[in-house]
């Protein structure tokens, strides 16, 4: 029996990514992030609730942080302080895994399996379905997408974190699925899953919140307009089935992003409300806002995540009081300095494309890899670093090859929507993982189509032009950024490639 292409690139990217989680069966976890994930699904999975740094964990962390348990109202030193810091559905996911396996030290490779089996591997298939639907006539570009995505190594190595990252990524392709399907189909199954998927993927990352918007928005208007991106039989199709709809139901074909608003907010608002009573006022699906204003406008940073002031806040326990804080600080901040702003959101962009050798840096330069001779250390790099510059400078160009209709200006919401928020709020490179699958995509539709298109595309009308010129400006820059990355950072990467690089103990 032939086994279909999305099975036969799910079992692939399963395999390549259980590699390293069985290399490091071993491994604790290291970070704060993660370990606030872990203390808040150990709560979960003991029956304590959504409570984090019981006595016990701020034992752990009293060497780092002088935690100011005055400001934290109703703290109980044996479960901890309820918390809405974080958005609570991966904690919610690590609870089911920690409650099946039990809290002794193998939850950590029972929730790393969990992670490539339930939201790792189905990248690549997903990868395929969502190609398909933006070039239902190429075959090609959906299974190269589907491999760039089953292989792509920080994609593969990222199970090992505990992260929102792994539900995340998941989540939010599965959302554009179900949003290219309503506009293809908009049939109330379809749009309904659009919502419900868009909402758990707020409830793990709120950042996803404008695209959420945006795309109800644009559904509500293509819907009212009557843009389609089908032919003309399923377009005559749909027509017939709006006219033959019942009354009560032709509503749902006028109403999509209404229906998709409607599911989206039944998904997140059981958490708001719990989060408003924990406050006593409206509060949103997590309050690290403030925390990352902070850090984004800090007199001392560059816009991206800083080891030293990432401190400042985190002794404040009262989720509410940090938030506040951290936002007036913000605003102070850009108000005695108002010339930062615009390098600052410059300088996120930069990182937000940024090669993705933090994590590299982070874990060769503690020790957690061991001492790798140079030659292996440069080859490593390449595997981790040069993918991602094929694929985004493809990516580029593949953009500029794109034909408007609904489903294109759906992925060009999405990335905008998406890009934004860290440009003015906080910046990292692993944020661009999101985007991967998308981007691979793009790069496989140019790879496909050839440099001769890019041509084609000029020779069409002003639009082409525009657009090549457009991909063409923003390789020019991506190439810039790298190189600027690399000479900024050239006194850590001489430090790394030495002798004891291994040991020279860089923070995150």
């Amino acid at each position: 029996m032939k086994i279909s292409f999305p099975i036969r690139i799910y079992l692939v990217a399963l395999v390549l990514r259980l590699i390293p989680v069985l290399l490091t069966r071993a491994m604790g976890i290291g970070l704060d992030d993660m370990f606030q994930y872990d203390m808040l699904a150990r709560s979960l999975a003991s029956g304590n609730g959504f409570r984090w740094y019981a006595q016990e964990d701020l034992k752990l962390l009293d060497p780092y942080v002088d935690f100011d348990l005055s400001t934290a109202k109703d703290y109980d030193p044996q479960h901890g302080l309820y918390t809405s810091f974080r958005a609570p559905l991966y904690p919610a996911f690590l609870a089911v895994i920690y409650f099946f396996n039990g809290l002794d030290f193998s939850r950590f490779f029972a929730a790393r399996l969990a992670h490539v089996i339930f939201l790792g591997a189905p990248l690549a298939p997903l990868t395929y379905f969502v190609s398909r639907s933006l070039f239902p006539d190429s075959e090609k570009t959906a299974k190269i997408s589907a491999w760039v995505t089953a292989a792509y190594p920080m994609l593969l190595i990222y199970p090992l974190g505990l992260g929102t990252e792994n539900p995340f990524f998941v989540l939010l392709l599965l959302s554009f699925l179900f949003l290219l399907k309503s506009i293809e189909a908009p049939s109330p199954i379809n749009l309904l899953l659009s919502g419900f998927f868009l909402g758990l993927t707020a409830l793990t990352r709120s950042v996803i919140l404008p695209f959420a918007g945006l795309a109800s928005l644009f559904l509500i208007v293509i819907a009212r307009s009557g843009a389609t991106n089908q032919s003309p039989a399923l377009q005559q199709g749909l027509l017939r089935r709006k006219e033959q709809a019942p009354s009560s139901q032709r509503h749902i074909f006028r109403n999509d992003g209404i229906i998709i608003g409607i599911a989206f907010i039944l998904v997140i608002t059981p958490w708001v409300i719990r989060n408003s009573l924990l406050h006593h006022k409206l509060t949103g699906i997590e309050t690290s806002m403030g925390y990352n204003l902070y850090l984004g406008y800090h007199p001392q940073g560059n816009g991206s995540f800083i080891f030293g002031p990432s401190l400042d806040l985190l002794t404040i326990m009262d989720d509410a009081e940090r938030d506040e804080v951290g936002t007036q600080k913000a605003v102070k901040f850009i108000k005695d300095q108002p010339e930062r702003f615009i390098p600052l959101a410059v300088n996120r962009l930069g990182f937000f494309f940024g090669l993705e050798k933090r994590v590299l840096m982070y874990f060769y330069s503690n020790n957690i890899l061991g001492f790798m001779p140079k030659s292996i250390l440069l080859a490593l790099s390449a595997v981790l670093l040069l993918p991602f510059v094929f694929i985004s400078t493809s990516a580029m160009f593949g953009l500029s090859l794109l034909k408007r209709n609904p489903q294109t200006t759906m992925l060009a919401l999405l990335l905008i929507s998406y890009i934004l928020p860290h440009v003015f709020i906080l910046a990292e490179d692993r944020f661009h993982l999101a985007l991967i699958p998308c981007l691979a995509i793009l790069a496989a539709y140019f790879w496909g189509n050839g440099i001769h298109s890019l041509s084609v595309r000029w020779r069409e009308s002003l639009y082409g032009k525009l657009a090549v010129t457009f991909a063409m400006l923003v390789f020019i820059l991506l190439l810039a950024n790298w190189g600027f990355e690399l000479t900024r950072d050239a006194d850590k990467i001489a430090a790394l490639l030495a002798p004891d690089g291994n040991k020279t103990y860089f923070p995150y």
